[in-house]
């Protein structure tokens, strides 16, 4: 790590923080038109942060075993609150993994990977807080390779479709992926 590790791992909390606030705050907006583009740019400022992780020299820990971070913290009801919010647009189809030879195609729910994502954060958090910044930051690089980063991504990829169908599709009057999911809805 080429920069100060203390101002680094600030950085990095500072981003997850923020995520973690829009995403509650997302969890009770009124409508999707509401959520989809903060939760757009959210996850974007997200993988930033994951980015900048991902890139970096592996964090080695002078111990061998993770120190208890306390009970994990209970996110179904921010996972249902998502869920309900987003049901028109919940449900997407991803690539599991685009180098496979033959690429399974899954069907994944935002709110399930976003609540995947914030669990996997609160988790360096706890670390981060409790004084182990070292710990919080090993934990960060670690689950944004194998987990909360590729979760993340297709989240990503899924309101970004969502916004440029919203965006791109009413030049022709139709916007027929979100009235397909939805008749009620006319516009994100």
């Amino acid at each position: 790590m080429t920069e100060d590790p203390a101002s680094f791992g600030t950085q990095i909390a500072d981003q997850v923080e923020s995520f973690l606030i829009a995403l509650r705050e997302c969890a009770l907006a009124a409508t999707p038109e509401e959520a989809v583009p903060m939760l757009h740019l959210a996850t974007a400022q997200l993988l930033l942060a994951g980015g900048r992780l991902g890139t970096m020299e592996d964090i080695v820990l002078e111990e061998q075993f993770e120190p208890d971070a306390g009970a994990d913290p209970d996110l179904d009801e921010l996972r249902a609150a998502l869920a309900n919010l987003l049901e028109p647009i919940d449900e997407y189809a991803e690539v599991f993994d685009p180098y496979e030879r033959h690429p399974e195609l899954m069907i994944c729910r935002m709110s399930d990977e976003l609540a995947e994502v914030a669990a996997s954060l609160l988790h360096g958090l706890q670390h981060y807080k409790a004084g182990r910044e070292s710990e919080a930051l090993w934990w960060w690089q670690y689950s944004y390779l194998n987990s909360w980063g590729v979760s993340a991504s297709t989240v990503m990829r899924a309101l970004h479709s969502v916004l440029a169908h919203d965006r791109l599709d009413t030049s022709t009057g139709d916007t027929a992926l979100l009235q397909a999911l939805d008749p009620a809805v006319t516009r994100i």
